[in-house]
This record gives structure tokens, sequence and C-alpha cells, in this order.
């Protein structure tokens, strides 16, 4: 049995699904299927049949493409980066589809909460929007490759054309202004 006591896969565990091991692909799966299927949705504006869809697809890659991993990054990192590019590719395929679901709220049956819990769901998601839209550029493009498209300092230093520590100090001067910009989100009720 594979032990599943850290968030993080064993490089033991990788190398078992690189020589096949069902059990070990299933270990991957339990792990990351929730932040996988998070990304997609989150990318697809709340469309919970394309993060579904999105998610099989990228685990299918994952299966064929495993032995892709030469580890110079973490494994987190490469299989976000396997959810970036799948999500990129299923909006070029859907661009029109996509901008449609940008413009309008996911349907009304896609959760089984309140109307109350609804509004406040939907109104949280627009301030987080909102916020990010609103910081300086050089801010909001470190927020959006890091927790948008999940790449590390490194990466994020190559795009940018900078150091890892403007990087780091970037980011976390966006965290500071979103803090600030969302204190008030998630406040006390009446």
């Amino acid at each position: 049995m594979l032990d599943l006591s850290d968030r993080e896969i064993s490089a033991e565990i990788i190398e078992s699904c690189r020589v096949g091991d069902r059990e070990a692909f299933r270990v991957l799966y339990d792990v990351y299927k929730d932040r996988v299927y998070s990304v997609a949705l989150y990318f697809f504006h709340g469309d919970h049949a394309v993060a579904s869809d999105l998610t099989q697809q990228v685990f299918l890659k994952l299966m064929t493409s495993i032995g892709q991993f030469r580890g110079d990054a973490a494994f987190p990192t490469w299989l976000y980066r396997l959810v970036v590019n799948a999500c990129l590719d299923v909006a070029r395929r859907r661009t029109s589809d996509a901008l449609i679901a940008a413009a309008s709220p996911p349907p009304a049956f896609a959760r089984q909460d309140s109307q109350e819990d609804a509004y406040a769901r939907a109104q949280r998601a627009t301030s987080v929007r909102a916020a990010i839209s609103t910081l300086p550029r050089k801010f909001r493009i470190a927020v959006l490759l890091r927790y948008f498209d999940d790449l590390s300092y490194e990466e994020m230093a190559r795009a940018l054309d900078c150091s890892m520590g403007t990087v780091a100090s970037r980011l976390s001067r966006g965290h500071k202004m979103l803090a600030e910009r969302l204190k008030n989100v998630n406040g006390p009720k009446g």
C-alpha cells in the first residue's frame, strides 16, 4: 500500500507510475484530481462539464507522458503545466463558447446551494476578480502567472525577464495589496 501521509507525491510513486503501476497512478489521481478540477473550473468560469472533461484529459495525458517528467521542477508544477496547456488548448478550440461562458454566470442548476449562498459566492468571486484586475500590471501579471499558470519562480523570472528575487518581491507586494483590497469580503455577518 502506498503512503499518502504527505500532501506531495514521493519520487518512488512517480517512478512506479513510469513503469505502469496502476496503484501509483490511482495515488496521483486521488491526490491531485481536486486541484486539477479546481483550476479547470476557475479557468472556465464555473463550467463543471468542461472542468470534468478537462480533468479526465489531463490524467489521460499524464498516463502517457509521465516518462517525460525529468524532475527539473517539482511534480505539482509539471502537472499544472499540463493543466494550463490543456486549458489553453480547450479554450482555443472553444473560443466562441469561452467568450459566451465568460459573459454569463454558470447555470442555476450547477449547485444545490440556497440563492443566498450562490449570491454570496458570486459576489466573492466578483470581488476577487475585481481586486486582481486593479493590481498594478507588474504585480497582477506575477499573481496570474503564479496562481493561474502555476509557474515556478524560475519560470516566472524567465518569462518576466527579471530575477527570482524580483518575482518574490512582486508576489509579496501583490499578496499584500490583494489582502488589503479583500479584507472585508468575508467579514462578519450583521
